[in-house]
């Protein structure tokens, strides 16, 4: 009777782990916005005006309002999975968003609930100046996030992003106020503002 009450409690150890496994599987992690900009294929401002359900993929018609980034064409509609198991997007008609995604075979613009995908009046105005140029300048640093005490930086081209340690990191300081820039020495720092950076960022020289 030992052992099976024993091998019971492994049993459900064992399934514990796995669900919590698997959820963190199906979950996203924070992303900076300059990360999400620099690893998107397109990042647009866009206006909800329409949606549609295709088989197992749901079809949003879109007003594009603004290409950040992307292909030299006005992009009309974005797919995503009906199903929430495939990390399916669920967006709001007549709502504006800034929404960054992949470009697939067929050259549809794809989206998954792990891209940054925010009403565009949620955007701090910094990071809405800094998808104009900024974030692109930064595209060859690399943003390290930080969610628990120590988080070293190994290399000079690294900025460590500590919002994280706070509750909600994507609403932190660095997230809503800070790009990740190059310096003239080759090192990547902070840089906070909408004003043009100084002599010492890349961006200036």
């Amino acid at each position: 009777m030992t052992w099976s009450v024993s091998s019971f409690i492994t049993l459900v150890v064992l399934f514990l782990w796995r669900v919590e496994d698997i959820a963190e599987a199906n979950e996203c992690a924070p992303v900076h916005l300059q990360q999400a900009f620099c690893s998107a294929d397109v990042v647009i401002r866009a206006m909800v005006v329409g949606v549609t359900v295709e088989s197992n993929t749901i079809k949003y018609d879109i007003h594009q309002i603004k290409m950040f980034k992307g292909p030299d064409r006005v992009i009309h509609a974005i797919f995503t999975s009906s199903s929430s198991e495939s990390f399916g997007v669920t967006l709001d008609t007549n709502n504006e968003y800034l929404i960054t995604g992949q470009l697939n075979p067929n050259g549809r613009m794809h989206i998954i609930m792990c891209d940054f995908i925010r009403y565009w009046e949620d955007l701090s105005a910094t990071q809405k100046k800094s998808l104009t140029r900024r974030y692109q300048s930064g595209c060859d640093c690399t943003i390290i996030p930080c969610s628990s005490l120590p988080c070293p930086v190994s290399t000079p081209d690294e900025c460590l992003w500590t919002d994280l340690l706070l509750a909600d990191g994507q609403s932190g300081p660095q997230a809503k106020n800070f790009a990740c820039l190059k310096r003239s020495d080759g090192s990547c720092t902070w840089y906070r503002g909408m004003a043009p950076p100084n002599k010492y960022f890349l961006e200036d020289s």
